[in-house]
Order: structure tokens, then C-alpha cells, then sequence
């Protein structure tokens, strides 16, 4: 499971890369620039959204645990 997790991670760098030079590449049609902006800013957000449950529910836990003792 770890090397599957790995590969993924892999894969994600690679893919925001391709997003990123199609994003700026002035040969692309805009068309097409303005969809791997959109994905780009998209997972952006939902990357950012999860960093935000996991601090909330790092602090629920800490909070749980204080109130056992």
C-alpha cells in the first residue's frame, strides 16, 4: 500500500507539472489554458480545504484527550 501511496504522490508532481506548462504555454489554444488553470485552482482549493479538517480535527482530538483527563 505504502509504494501504491508513493507512486500516486509521484504521479500528482507529474501531473500538476503538465497542468502548469499547458497553463502558460502560449502555443496552447486558450481554450485549453483556461481548463488546466481551472484544474490547477480547483485541487489548489480542495488541497487547502483539507489542510484545514485536518488542523480542525487535530484540535478536536487534542481537546478530547484534555477532557479525559
Amino acid at each position: 500500500m505504502a509504494q501504491s501511496g508513493a507512486r500516486l504522490q509521484q504521479a500528482t508532481s507529474a501531473a500538476t507539472t503538465t497542468l502548469l506548462k499547458i497553463m502558460v504555454d502560449a502555443a496552447t489554444p486558450p481554450s485549453t489554458r483556461v481548463r488546466a488553470a481551472e484544474a490547477v485552482l480547483s485541487h489548489a482549493a480542495k488541497a487547502i480545504e483539507i489542510e484545514d479538517i485536518e488542523v480542525r480535527v487535530t484540535e478536536l482530538e487534542k481537546a478530547a484527550e484534555g477532557s479525559k483527563s
